[in-house]
């Protein structure tokens, strides 16, 4: 006998949802068994930068670390359950009254008073964090432990398996440019900075827009691929040190359609269509050449009808070009480019872009000294 009346509840995994969503799903499930989970949470580790940045979440109330940052060195208790490589639990989360850390100060603000904290790792490096929260003190016996095991280990992987795709992608394209001897003028360190002043200006901009950490983290992973229309621009005119002909200029032009045309099809080969954010990469690299007052490339659109993330691509990019050292051109300083910027909001340049931009600073100079150029890029 045939039988279809059971429903799958997790079905919705396969869908093109967002990954918040699909993590809402899993918590509406756990909650059916354990009814004492308040919030489930994700947090990525960038271990360039040292930074543990808010990705996720799940739960009744608004996100109390939303747009939140910081260095997992600078946690002490999160840095010890890496070098443990074991899960934690905090069965009353007062232990943590005294503490000085944000976080944990924001946690307890809306009531959560016990935790366990599962890292998450990828292909054997640290990958970030999986944080449920509860607000009843010690719920988490050995028991429910193990139950609960396996769905972190469901979040994990459906995390994993969405941002690992693409940054399958980002090494396939960044290998083709390292086998065309990166045949303009963006090194390796020009992709790390301008990626993320891309997001410092995205989580500036959150409150205003609404942005979530995981669209923010999006406009992060994708901005690299901003200039992919270039590998099918000619190198006689890509490598040209001179000023480019206005049949040229057209050709060099055609990289922003050609970067549409490129990530069109590497959406359909690399099965990608289900990841739910992919019109972020499409924007970026097809309309951040576009300009506030319409004067830009390839559409001549204007003002809001750029989709906010080229807008905020195209801050990034231009700042990194004036302080970058090419070869035609020596770096600019910070207050020189800083100058330009100003001069060109709300004409060429989103001006809340700029704002949000110009009122980072401390963190954008960090940055550039981190992120420094060397004479192989």
């Amino acid at each position: 006998m045939l039988m279809f009346e059971h429903r799958d509840r997790l079905e919705s995994l396969y869908a093109n949802i967002a990954l918040g969503e699909k993590i809402s799903t899993i918590h509406d499930m756990m909650k059916e068994r354990f009814p004492f989970i308040s919030r489930i949470s994700a947090a990525l580790y960038d271990s360039k930068t040292d930074l543990l940045k808010t990705f996720l979440h799940s739960g009744e109330e608004e996100n109390p670390l939303a747009h939140y940052q910081a260095r997992l060195s600078e946690s002490s208790s999160l840095a010890e359950i890496v070098k443990m490589g074991r899960p934690r639990v905090v069965n009353d989360l007062s232990l943590f009254a005294a503490g000085t850390h944000e976080h944990t100060r924001r946690i307890g603000d809306e009531g959560h008073v016990s935790s366990y904290t599962m890292p998450m790792y990828m292909r054997g490096s640290l990958f970030g964090f999986i944080f449920f929260n509860s607000r009843q003190i010690s719920p988490f016996s050995e028991e429910v432990l193990r139950q609960i095991d396996p769905f972190g280990h469901l979040i994990a992987l459906t995390i994993i398996s969405d941002l690992a795709m693409v940054q399958t992608l980002l090494a396939t394209v960044k290998t083709a440019r390292d086998m065309a001897h990166l045949r303009d003028d963006e090194t390796g360190s020009h992709q790390d900075r301008m990626s993320r002043y891309a997001r410092l200006i995205a989580r500036k901009l959150a409150p205003r827009f609404g942005f979530t950490d995981e669209y923010i983290e999006n406009v992060f992973i994708f901005a690299p691929l901003h200039d992919i229309g270039k590998m099918g621009v000619p190198d006689h005119i890509l490598l040209k040190p001179g000023r480019l002909t206005t049949d040229e200029f057209a050709l060099m032009k055609s990289h922003t359609t050609k970067g549409r045309e490129i990530i069109d099809r590497m959406v359909e080969n690399f099965e990608l269509n289900r990841i739910h954010h992919v019109d972020i990469m499409r924007n970026i690299a097809e309309f951040h050449h576009e300009a506030i007052d319409g004067s830009g490339y390839p559409l001549g659109m204007s003002g809001e009808e750029i989709p906010v993330e080229a807008r905020i691509v195209a801050v990034a990019d231009i700042f990194d070009a004036l302080t970058s050292r090419r070869p035609y051109k020596g770096a600019w300083s910070v207050d020189e480019a800083f100058s330009l910027l100003a001069s060109l909001s709300g004409i060429k340049l989103d001006a809340q872009c700029v704002q949000a931009f110009m009122d980072s600073r401390p963190e954008i100079e960090e940055i550039l000294g981190q992120f420094s150029e060397n004479l192989i890029g």
